[in-house]
């Protein structure tokens, strides 16, 4: 009796496990590797990795600005080198060998890659060195090209002092992007103050005029302002002049028109373009941001602090337009964006971040420290925004995560002045100055206008590469 029972036991569990379903079958066949002379049974591999794409700004048109193009028109090589005047031509040349350099494509119907906007599917076509530009057109290239290495100087000055020593100087000289009788363009580092008081000595305009005034008895003026913690291209002026000019230059309320057609037309060109890496992705992939600024006093009665405008009319406000779009895909949480300022307001660009988009700028603990106390570093592992498979991040060798970086648990800002397009003032002077009605032949063959690109700083340099590599 005993024996039957666990017999009929036996069975039962027997029947029980019979009938589990068996593991789904592989829809892709196998297929036979050989390796060292032996053969191997196994999955298909793996396709290419999607690439991360870089939208450049629409096509302005020839000639371009600061550049003379005899030919009448401009190919897509001479575009992608003129925006990217600091990378070397051959890797350039080398993304177009490769078909790497795409365009947007006005057939409904092309059959070639596609990159997913918000909404809609734009089509992409393979463009050639030798294709000619049609104002408008948008090209499309892996973040790759954009920065390839990462600067092995130092972010920021070695010491601070009123009287910097001989390598400090040689530090400051190597700041400098570009040098005329009337302006001067550096690019600045972070972490380094733009204007001076009592308790900073070692301010960009003190250091400037002490170790950048070349052959001139006084050293270059401030004419436009950069926060201490960002970075990128900042102008100075070298004579009263010119300082003067640009000063109105930058001025929201510089209606006034000159006399002359060609410094107008320049004067309207000019422009500014950030890149940011901000925590989380805008709503939309580009726009306008149209909103005032105000400036409060914390309770200590000392902090000043810029918000967004009641519109109550009980407070004092200042018109505030940026113009904002997405540069790629959201990776680890965040996203690099392009930002072009419209007017000139402190804190302008951080607050529009923050607070009009809801995506603060990463290092950004003045107006995004609600979004940094859940601030997580850059992982080691993470999952791939298009498959959902998990990939490791390449790591650059001998890099130091403790550099400000996504790598480290303090991120500096990521807030990067990248572009500067602004009239050639050396030209102008002579006509500003009103010692003559018309250019001179030497002046008259000179760019109207003067286009500067600057690199990111290091720790933006490693956040770029980690956070693109594994897709490029």
């Amino acid at each position: 009796m005993q024996k039957n029972k666990l017999s009929h036991r036996l069975l039962s569990l027997v029947r029980h496990y019979s009938r589990v379903a068996p593991p789904p079958p592989v829809y892709a066949d196998p297929i036979i590797r050989v390796s060292n002379n032996v053969a191997y049974l196994g999955s298909p591999k793996q396709g290419s990795k999607p690439r991360q794409l870089l939208s450049l700004p629409p096509f302005p048109g020839y000639p371009l600005p600061g550049k003379n193009t005899s030919t009448g028109h401009v190919t897509a090589i001479s575009w992608l080198k003129y925006y990217f005047d600091e990378i070397p031509d051959s890797a350039i040349q080398s993304h177009f060998n490769r078909g790497l350099v795409q365009m947007e494509s006005s057939n409904p119907n092309a059959d070639d890659s596609f990159i997913k906007r918000v909404g809609q599917m734009k089509p992409l076509r393979k463009v050639k060195h030798n294709e000619v530009m049609e104002v408008g057109a948008r090209v499309w290239v892996p973040v790759s090209i954009a920065e390839t290495r990462v600067s092995k100087r130092f972010d920021c000055i070695p010491s601070g002092t009123l009287y910097p020593n001989a390598d400090e100087i040689e530090y400051l000289q190597r700041l400098v992007k570009y040098k005329d009788y009337a302006i001067l363009v550096l690019n600045k580092p972070p972490k380094l103050p733009v204007k001076g008081s009592m308790p900073v000595h070692n301010s960009m305009d003190a250091l400037a005029a002490a170790a950048l005034s070349y052959d001139y008895d006084e050293g270059p003026k401030l004419v436009h302002r950069l926060d201490r913690e960002s970075s990128g291209l900042l102008l100075m002026g070298r004579t009263k002049e010119s300082i003067n000019h640009l000063h109105w230059l930058f001025n929201d309320l510089n209606t006034a028109k000159s006399s002359c057609k060609a410094w107008n037309d320049a004067c309207d060109a000019k422009f500014q373009r950030f890149w940011a890496l901000v925590i989380g992705t805008p709503k939309e992939n580009e726009g306008l941001i149209c909103a005032p600024l105000s400036r409060i006093l914390l309770d200590d009665g000392k902090t000043e602090r810029v918000i967004l405008a009641q519109n109550v009319g009980l407070e004092p406000s200042q018109e505030a337009m940026t113009e904002y779009r997405v540069l790629g895909p959201t990776i680890n949480g965040c996203s690099w964006i392009e930002l072009r300022p419209l007017t000139s307001r402190k804190h302008q660009l951080r607050v529009h971040c923050a607070e009009a988009l809801g995506t603060p700028i990463v290092g950004d603990y003045k107006y995004g420290w609600f979004v940094h106390r859940k601030w997580k570093q850059m992982p080691r592992v993470d999952i791939e925004p298009m498959t959902g498979e998990p990939y490791k991040l390449r790591r650059p060798e001998g890099l130091d995560v403790q550099k400000g970086s996504v790598l480290s648990k303090v991120p500096l800002l990521h807030l990067h002045c990248r572009e500067l397009v602004l009239p050639n003032i050396a030209k102008f002077l002579p006509v500003l100055n009103k010692k003559t009605e018309t250019l001179p032949p030497a002046l008259s063959a000179k760019p109207d206008l003067l286009r500067f690109v600057a690199s990111m700083p290091k720790h933006m340099k490693i956040s770029w590469n980690l956070m693109s590599s594994y897709l490029v």
